[in-house]
């Protein structure tokens, strides 16, 4: 079996600049200047016994006029360290991007082009696909740069599993989980009462109480880590990450799969080491983008109509994460937490957060509930993709974009 790894790098503006409004809004970008953690990620790859797969680097920038300069810095790190780790690593930054949609045009396939951007984590996950794609990989295999491969037998796990069938069904989506920097799989639940009322942090913990810490091995599974997911191509090929979600992509995705009777199976063994730095970002707008996402994964679920091919979904198919945030408690959640931070910012002196707070709580009721369809937005959209999927997969169509990536 052929795999392809691959680790998406976020990094933003020098430290003295840091984020600026209109920059691409991530956990936590490495400020250009900094050495960051994708040159860890990279090197505890010499701890796997098995090192048969490529590994593709996606250099994410979190503004066009840095795109440049991060890709030179993650292609420096990658030649530092890739030789050590023993594996074939390329970078794919915004130069090869340019030249795929240079490919799509000149073929008059340019309407294809947004579906491949640098830019959301949707759409970063949609290359994290698409390149293996590219290069004739029979699974993708996603990780992220601040987690640090600690099993030798990750790989051997994925392999044995990927594409088996369990319980009548085709394991096409199979999901790890993270280890803490403590060396236990549950987050750590905050003692503030906003975040109690919130709920996200002990929701999290009954689910992996229920999924990960619970027999059988293999089973399958409401929720994914976006860094530790293998997606078989019969799979990556057909459904892909909707860049109308903000954040979330990961628990999104395997929505969008089970609405196209695709199932995610955990593997209770399957873990990674998370070692995420610092947040980037105040609290009220992580608040936010955690918002939009679940009011709009809960929009997607209320337009369901009955389509010959799909099946109907519904919160309770989540457990109780992300579940209990894709039902009409919702509202509730949000306008309690929003209060309680809020007050707590004004408790603390800083007015202008308080006042972005309870702004969150207006945004939910209307900007963001999509303005369209977002059912038959993930129709069309996964229409698209598999008729994109298709035409590169041409095979003088795959192999000069192959050339691009290998580059």
């Amino acid at each position: 079996m052929e795999l392809t790894m691959v680790i998406p790098s976020y990094w933003g503006r020098d430290s003295a600049t840091g984020w600026i409004e209109g920059d691409a809004v991530y956990d936590h970008p490495i400020p250009i200047d900094q050495e960051g953690t994708l040159g860890r990620a990279i090197k505890s790859i010499e701890n796997l016994d098995d090192k048969d797969f490529r590994l593709v680097v996606l250099a994410v920038a979190t503004s066009p006029d840095i795109e440049s300069k991060v890709e030179k810095k993650v292609s420096e790190i990658v030649a530092q360290t890739s030789p050590d780790a023993g594996v074939e690593t390329m970078v794919f930054g915004s130069s090869q991007l340019r030249k795929v949609h240079d490919i799509l045009g000149k073929d008059r396939k340019g309407e294809y082009g947004d579906l491949l951007q640098l830019k959301g984590y949707s759409s970063i996950r949609n290359l994290c696909l698409f390149v293996p794609h590219i290069l004739g990989s029979d699974a993708a295999v996603l990780i992220d740069d601040d987690e640090v491969f600690e099993d030798p037998h990750f790989l051997k796990k994925v392999k044995e599993n990927i594409g088996q069938v369990i319980e009548g069904k085709t394991i096409y989506g199979l999901a790890g989980y993270y280890l803490q920097p403590d060396g236990n799989f549950y987050v750590s639940v905050p003692e503030d009462g906003w975040a109690y009322y919130w709920g996200k942090q002990l929701q999290m913990n009954k689910s992996f109480e229920s999924i990960i810490a619970s027999t059988p091995r293999i089973k399958e599974t409401p929720f994914v880590f976006g860094g530790n997911m293998t997606i078989h191509r019969e799979l990556f090929q057909r459904i892909p990450f909707d860049p109308n979600v903000r954040r979330g992509e990961d628990i999104d995705y395997i929505m969008n799969a089970k609405m196209f009777g695709f199932s995610f199976f955990l593997d209770n063994e399957l873990h990674i080491k998370h070692l995420p730095p610092e947040k980037s970002h105040p609290q009220w707008k992580r608040l936010r983008e955690d918002i939009y996402r679940f009011v709009f994964e809960r929009e997607k679920l209320r337009h369901q109509k009955k389509v010959n091919g799909m099946n109907h979904i519904s919160a309770e198919d989540f457990g109780d994460y992300p579940g209990a945030f894709l039902n009409d408690e919702l509202d509730e959640r949000i306008m309690n937490a929003c209060t309680l931070l809020s007050a707590e910012y004004r408790r603390n002196g800083d007015l202008q957060s308080s006042i972005q707070t309870l702004r969150s709580i207006q945004l939910a009721k209307d900007d963001a509930v999509p303005s369209f369809d977002p059912f038959e937005h993930l129709i069309k959209l996964q229409k698209r993709w598999e008729e994109m999927m298709n035409y590169t997969g041409d095979e003088n169509i795959r192999k000069q974009m192959q050339e691009i990536v290998e580059t």
